[in-house]
């Protein structure tokens, strides 16, 4: 029976209608997505907007595509059992669950976005598949987004209402050319189906993927603006294979660059201990002592026992994290090895048999453990640092003391690194440990005696970085006092940078931009130098210092020398960032894309390749190099020396 206010229509102009509806609810869902992260893409004009938007419809009809594949299905079958009121029901029902999951993809990103400055990928699975509080931390979401669970209701709403607003009309008799002309109808729409999803027809039409997003706009972070978020799970649901290089022949390719790295010098091995502290989030635009031009020389920062500690320290001018997740950070900075694409850990690669600095110094007889106050098998450290080498993972589980967790994520900072720094008292000297914080994490809570304690900024994880840094603080009054500290070299550093709020930070370099220190108790280390350094470096920098006399594999350089030819890369959304002298290199892997001087251009609003080819040319000679050797490395498992 016809319900009021709806239209009887025939079956294949309902299934065109519901397309164009759920097709109008993602262009909103794309308009959603620049409006809640739009400090993060600046000087973009209303036609190329529109152009972006143009562009985003080819992903979005191959998403819904795959979203709608069997209610396509189930509504062009030439048969006539489809005009049931009860298959018809199940069809409503499943093309609303389906697309609402999609829409809330699309939805989440419009928060999450901004944490890791892509689209969200099928990686996100493996990310948190170890987290034992999912359930709690979807909620904890929720609750701080709460008015977007309020606009995605709304949405849900609004589209069972556009649905119900048509009706499939039944058709009385369903004769032999009804039949004929409905399969002939079903062909044309499998074709078409395939060719949405393809994104084109043609002979040598690949199907479409993330990178095609570059056809539309004018930088790589502007991509996710075409695209949506079901698309960008779909796309990566298949482990993504490298493939091999051959831009140079051996004897070019060592000698531009070459990640077997061969003893410095004669010097005795330094049995020094060795302390990595690795700090969630921390961006270098909240450290003061890093921005001393910020706000005319005014700006202070959120990290004042920090800022003390770099004033007696070697840091660098110009330090990057290789990636923009916690999981990319523990290899880069423990196994001198990057993300590229996707997560190591996650890649089908993590197998592969892999040099980290607690298995050198291992050899060399030091205990070595690794600190992290969740419960263990978060993000997959436990897993990983065990590959790595690592004997002795402290955890939630071994925090025997309740009371301490922040109930989300695990044991607040400042009792587990005083857990840790009592923990390393128990340790045979020489060791290495490494402890990575979880505090400065959302949703951004302070234990009750701490509120209110701690300057707050205009983003809310700058009053948690207070807290931390007091952490850190009370970590070395308790450690100083130990008898392992004075022999001790400690590297301080972030996973990855955070959300950021002034304008310099809003840009590629600065999404990447974190504090990397070394510090020595006596001061021997101590100054700052006009220096590239990435996470990767840190392995590399630690074993030169202590004089290793062994040749070993590490893709970064030895922060500490003289020399300044050395480059810094990372790669987000599939795009490389090539950093060497005062230039970065914007790279989709196979052709340049832009090059900005960073000297004279802070902010990247100048794109100068046309400008100064040879340079970027030059630099693409290095950045080619370094694909080679990560590919054909990771690809014939070549990650230790022979």
């Amino acid at each position: 029976m016809k319900r009021k206010n709806t239209i009887e229509v025939n079956l294949y102009i309902a299934l065109a209608y519901r397309f164009l509806v759920i097709m109008v609810l993602y262009t909103l869902c794309r308009l959603g997505f620049y409006f809640f992260n739009q400090s993060l893409f600046q000087h973009i004009t209303l036609p190329k907007y529109l152009y972006m938007m143009w562009g985003g419809l080819k992903f979005d009809v191959s998403a819904l595509i795959y979203i709608n594949i069997l209610f396509i299905l189930m509504q062009v079958l030439p048969f006539p059992f489809r005009y049931r009121k009860g298959y018809q029901s199940f069809c409503k029902w499943l093309f609303i669950i389906s697309n609402s999951i999609g829409i809330f993809a699309n939805f989440a990103d419009f928060a999450y976005y901004k944490y890791t400055l892509k689209r969200t990928t099928a990686t996100v699975f493996s990310q948190f598949s170890n987290e034992q509080n999912k359930f709690k931390l979807f909620v904890d979401f929720l609750g701080d987004y709460w008015y977007l669970v309020i606009l995605f209701a709304i949405f849900v709403w609004l589209f069972v209402k556009l649905y119900q607003l048509v009706q499939v009309k039944n058709v009385v008799k369903f004769t032999w050319p009804v039949y004929i002309l409905h399969t002939a109808l079903l062909v044309a729409i499998a074709l078409a189906c395939l060719t949405g999803v393809r994104g084109g027809w043609g002979f040598g039409t690949r199907p479409i993927t993330l990178s095609n997003a570059g056809e539309f706009v004018d930088t790589p972070d502007q991509m996710s603006l075409v695209l949506n978020t079901p698309f960008c799970i779909f796309r990566t649901l298949k482990a993504s294979k490298l493939k091999p290089i051959d831009y140079y022949d051996d004897q070019t390719l060592k000698a531009l660059y070459n990640p077997i790295h061969q003893p410095a010098d004669s010097g005795s091995f330094k049995q020094l201990n060795v302390v990595f502290l690795i700090i969630e989030s921390l961006g270098k635009e909240h450290v003061g002592s890093l921005n001393k031009d910020l706000m005319g020389g005014k700006y202070k920062g959120y990290t004042p026992f920090l800022d003390s500690l770099i004033s007696q320290s070697y840091t660098f001018t110009h330090t990057y994290a290789n990636g923009r997740k916690s999981i990319d950070a523990i290899p880069s900075v423990i196994t001198g090895i990057p993300s590229i694409r996707e997560p190591f850990i996650l890649s089908i690669y993590s197998g592969n048999k892999t040099t980290s600095i607690a298995k050198l110094l291992g050899d060399k007889g030091y205990e070595t453990a690794f600190f992290h106050g969740a419960p263990n098998g978060s993000m997959g450290f436990s897993s990983y640092t065990h590959l790595a080498g690592i004997k002795h993972y402290f955890g939630q589980n071994e925090y025997k003391k309740t009371g301490d967790s922040d109930g989300t994520w695990g044991i607040w900072d400042d009792p587990f690194m005083q857990y840790m720094a009592q923990t390393m008292n128990t340790l045979k000297q020489p060791f290495f440990s490494s402890f990575f914080s979880l505090s400065s994490h959302h949703p951004f809570r302070l234990p009750e005696e701490y509120k209110g304690k701690f300057p707050k900024g205009p983003l809310p994880v700058q009053e948690i970085f207070g807290y931390t840094d007091m952490a850190l603080r009370n970590f070395f009054n308790t450690a100083s006092k130990m008898p392992w500290y004075k022999n001790t070299l400690f590297v301080l550093c972030a996973d990855h940078a955070t959300v950021s709020y002034f304008p310099e930070y809003q840009t590629t370099p600065g999404y990447f931009s974190i504090p990397i220190v070394f510090y020595r108790p006596g001061g021997e280390l101590k100054g700052m130098s006009d220096k590239l350094v990435q996470q990767i470096d840190i392995m590399p920098t630690v074993l030169n210092y202590l004089h290793y006399d062994k040749p070993y594999f590490a893709l970064g350089f030895d922060a500490f020398n003289q020399r300044k030819d050395n480059f810094v890369v990372n790669n987000n959304d599939g795009n490389f960032s090539f950093y060497q002298g005062d230039y970065m290199l914007v790279n989709d892997g196979k052709l340049n894309i832009a090059l900005y001087n960073l000297k004279t251009d802070r902010l990247t609003k100048n794109n100068i390749l046309e400008k100064e080819p040879l340079i970027a040319a030059g630099m693409e000679k290095y950045l080619k190099a370094f694909i080679q050797q990560y590919n054909n490395r990771m690809i014939a498992n070549k990650l230790t020396v022979n």
